[in-house]
């Protein structure tokens, strides 16, 4: 059996180790609406996700996954080898960027803009509506015209 390490992208999994629970190692942590390359040392057959809403993991090639952030939140990541036995089974944490990100509130109303390096109307859990309505149709208009 493997061991997740902590920094499972940047760390090969150990031979011989025990196999970590998901609760036992640091979350992997990945932004929201990005995603992450995780690089393994032993061939992925199956991944899954215990929560889908919240992150997605595909396999690339038998030894990359590529982990992507979908909503905010914890779910658990579990990778089977072709003969259905866990390799791993770790958290998966996805996160707000920060940087770049400044979030406006006006009374109780709440909008997001990102400022990399100007200032554009961005979409984030948790803003006002009618802002993140208008911002989507300005998107799908600029979308449809590119088109």
């Amino acid at each position: 059996m493997f061991r997740f390490a902590a920094l499972f992208s940047l760390v090969a999994f150990a031979l011989g180790a025990p196999f970590a629970q998901a609760q036992d190692a640091a979350p992997i942590s990945v932004n929201v609406n990005m995603a992450r390359v995780l690089r393994i040392s032993a061939p992925a057959a199956t991944v899954i996700v215990g929560n889908p809403g919240i992150a997605d993991v595909t396999i690339q090639d038998p030894q990359t996954l590529i982990l992507t952030g979908k909503n905010y939140g914890q779910t658990n990541l579990i990778v089977l080898d072709s003969r259905g036995e866990p390799i791993a089974d770790t958290l998966i944490e996805v996160v707000q960027m920060q940087a770049g990100i400044t979030t406006v509130y006006q009374g109780q109303l709440r909008t997001t803009v990102s400022c990399a390096p100007v200032c554009q109307p961005t979409v984030a859990l948790g803003d006002d509506s009618n802002y993140t309505g208008q911002v989507l149709a300005s998107s799908q208009l600029i979308q449809a015209a590119a088109n």
